[in-house]
């Protein structure tokens, strides 16, 4: 029996953010050969459930980068921000007048001007051309009250309520200056982990909260030695769950850093390279 961890924005899901019959195939082969094949995504609980769900889907789910682990339905881990750093993150992100979501315990939440942050960067003049061009611009440059997301004006009014734990901060970053800029600042600050899943996004969580970890905690809680796992993914959040795991496979569609951090390269999102790496790698005769 494996674990197998699947990406799924540029992996399992094509450019048209579905799954392929192919793919779909193959996983449920997979499943009924008794390998656990498991959701591993920058995408909240909310929005993973939702993307498999439509394809009759049942599979153990770590989402916000593995910060958030699901498995039968109930919560088995979570990895969070003490409200400290998510607060210092938060004010470092605010200097920049960046928009930015951040995901809890209790929901997802976005900015009410987050439009008008993104209105701001776009006619400065300093977003590249082909960000435009990218696979990810229209999912990240979606406003968050369309993903349904509860809109605040002040973080404080969130974060200062003691019952939310915050996994995840999301940052649109579309001036390259500007974002090296916040990297380096909340990179300074202890115990944050900072990632990203496009030329144009900060992806942060707690150091301890990446997928890498998140694999090796849903393999303890299936009892499956690191050795019998299986990750495929496509973007630089992925390669901490390389490193991980027992057997590493990025897709063709992947970055080149991505794909150096890889045993193995399979074929495109678009080009069912989920399938292709199943039936090569782990699926039985």
């Amino acid at each position: 029996m494996k674990l197998i961890a699947l990406d799924l924005d540029g992996t399992t899901l094509n450019s048209k953010k579905e799954i392929s019959p192919e793919n779909l195939q193959v996983i449920k082969k997979a499943q009924q050969q008794g390998h656990i094949v498991m959701a591993l995504s920058g995408r909240s609980p909310k929005s993973i459930n939702m993307a498999i769900a439509k394809y009759g889907l049942d599979c153990p789910i770590g989402a916000n980068n593995g910060t958030a682990l699901y498995a039968d339905g109930k919560l088995i881990e979570l990895i969070s921000f003490s409200r400290f750093q998510a607060q210092k993150i938060a004010l470092e992100i605010e200097k920049e007048f960046m928009p930015y979501n951040f995901t809890t315990n209790k929901g997802s939440f976005g900015l009410k001007d987050w439009k008008e942050r993104f209105d701001k960067v776009q006619s400065s003049g300093r977003v590249p051309q082909q960000y435009t061009e990218s696979k990810h611009y229209k999912m990240f440059t979606t406003p968050p009250w369309e993903y349904g997301h509860t809109l605040f004006e002040n973080y404080e009014d969130i974060l200062n309520n003691q019952k939310i734990k915050v996994q995840k901060f999301q940052v649109l970053a579309l001036d390259p200056e500007q974002k090296e800029r916040l990297r380096t600042r909340l990179e300074a600050i202890e115990g944050t982990y900072v990632t990203s899943s496009s030329p144009f996004n900060l992806e942060l969580t707690h150091i301890n909260g990446n997928k890498g970890n998140g694999l090796k905690a849903m393999a303890r809680h299936f009892n499956i030695p690191l050795v019998d796992t299986v990750a495929i993914g496509d973007e630089k959040n992925d390669i901490p769950m390389f490193q991980s795991a027992g057997l590493s496979i990025a897709m063709g569609n992947a970055e080149e850093e991505v794909k150096q951090n890889s045993d193995f390269v399979t074929l495109t999102n678009d080009e069912n390279g989920v399938a292709y790496a199943f039936e090569k790698y782990i699926l039985k005769d």
